[in-house]
């Protein structure tokens, strides 16, 4: 994601180049014309550009508010997630009782947490069209990881094996009902944000909304030299090319949010967002490990417990 310091104007002016240039050839063939031809006749009133660049300047402004409320959304969907994993994670640490030390219990409470990082990444990766396998063997016990391969949507695999675990903790008597209801709970806004950032991703924004305001930028765009050209003379093409510039930035801008999952440095950053996650759940790990993992035996991802 591209950060406040660090936005290369390269980069920006780079997204409209192609439109400058046929903007600038555009001004230039225009200001000939008036000037070494003596074509004065092809000046139309200002008010013409100005009304037009009025009206696309609105629908510009709706627009890209549409666009940075998908955007917001998806980031307040993600932040969401951060606070959850977060939750999840004390939760399992609180409510399931190793004061005793027990291996089964500090395991499962291992496998949970590590398997909630691999969540987070998992979605970030299927949300931006990768594949989402690579490297997960290093959060997934080896069942979980062929568990999962069967599914098309692996994100939801590693629910339904969080909801098979929680399920088992309680017939094991490591949690109480509602402990359990409280987690499973926990687990279900874990699936409305993977749902609303779903939502956000397939649903595609209107396109012949895109076509018309873009139709409506090139008029205005080709009619704004002859309402300037009388005025200004040859100092219409820098003005005609500044004015066009801003426009087409607005433009693009709104085309980058609207999409906050294809990869883009505009995107949200969830890859990011999950290295947080992974963070804040291994720091908590390891506090864990200190109150309640006995010194002389570790306990293992790949130890599973499962009641059939």
């Amino acid at each position: 994601m591209l950060l406040q310091e660090n936005i290369p104007i390269k980069y920006i002016f780079g997204k409209i180049r192609v439109e400058v240039m046929l903007v600038t050839i555009y001004a230039l063939l225009i200001a000939l014309l008036y000037k070494n031809f003596h074509f004065t006749r092809i000046s139309i009133p200002i008010a013409v550009p100005t009304l037009l660049g009025t009206v696309i300047s609105l629908l510009l402004a709706f627009k890209s508010n549409q666009a940075y409320d998908r955007w917001w959304e998806a980031r307040t969907l993600w932040g969401a997630i951060v606070n959850d994993s977060r939750t999840l994670t004390r939760q399992l640490f609180t409510y399931i009782d190793t004061h005793y030390g027990k291996l089964e219990e500090i395991a499962f409470c291992e496998r949970m947490a590590k398997r909630q990082i691999a969540w987070c990444y998992v979605l970030s990766r299927q949300l931006r069209g990768h594949d989402p396998m690579p490297g997960m063997d290093k959060w997934l016990c080896k069942e979980d990881f062929e568990y999962i391969q069967g599914y098309s949507n692996k994100a939801v695999a590693l629910l339904e094996l969080h909801g098979a675990d929680l399920r088992n903790a309680y017939k094991l008597g490591w949690i109480n009902e509602f402990q359990q209801i409280e987690m499973d709970a926990t687990l279900t806004r874990f699936s409305n944000h993977m749902g609303g950032c779903e939502r956000i991703k397939n649903t595609v924004f209107p396109s012949t909304y895109k076509v018309y305001i873009h139709f409506a930028l090139i008029l205005f765009v080709a009619l704004l030299p002859f309402g300037l050209i009388e005025f200004f003379g040859l100092v219409e093409i820098p003005m005609v090319i500044a004015i066009a510039s801003s426009f087409f930035l607005i433009e693009k801008m709104a085309i980058h949010l609207q999409d906050p999952f294809e990869n883009k440095p505009t995107d949200t950053p969830t890859t990011a967002i999950s290295a947080t996650i992974e963070r804040d759940i291994l720091q908590m790990l390891k506090q864990y490990y200190k109150e309640d993992k006995p010194a002389d035996e570790p306990a293992s991802k790949d130890k599973v417990f499962y009641i059939l």
